[in-house]
């Protein structure tokens, strides 16, 4: 592999490692301003739905997944579990076809 292939590689695992890592600590904190609960002013403000499907998108669902069964957090929220496992479906498939096609020679 050239230099310059191996240090796509790096950044790739690079953000790999990180989008996961925040993806956990973003389903950490989430749960545990769940758990702070209250209402009104002094609530703590949740993470968005949204914000935890992008990180989970944007590479980390892995994180999420972890998260999700070590935090006990999201675990019953159905709109939420479908997009989730929508989001890793697709990665999975985007994996399999990229293989595919290094493997096949054509990239």
């Amino acid at each position: 592999m050239g230099d310059r292939a191996s240090g796509a590689a790096l950044a790739v695992a690079a953000w790999f490692i990180a989008v996961n890592l925040a993806s956990v600590f973003a389903f950490w904190l989430d749960k545990r301003r769940a758990l702070a609960g209250g209402r009104g002013r002094r609530a703590p403000s949740r993470i968005r739905e949204r914000t935890l499907l992008l990180l989970a998108l944007a590479g980390g669902s892995p994180g999420a997944f972890h998260a999700r069964a070590r935090f006990r957090h999201k675990t019953r929220k159905q709109p939420f579990v479908n997009n989730l496992r929508l989001i890793a479906a697709l990665q999975v498939g985007l994996l399999l076809g990229l293989g595919w096609l290094f493997a096949s020679g054509r990239v």
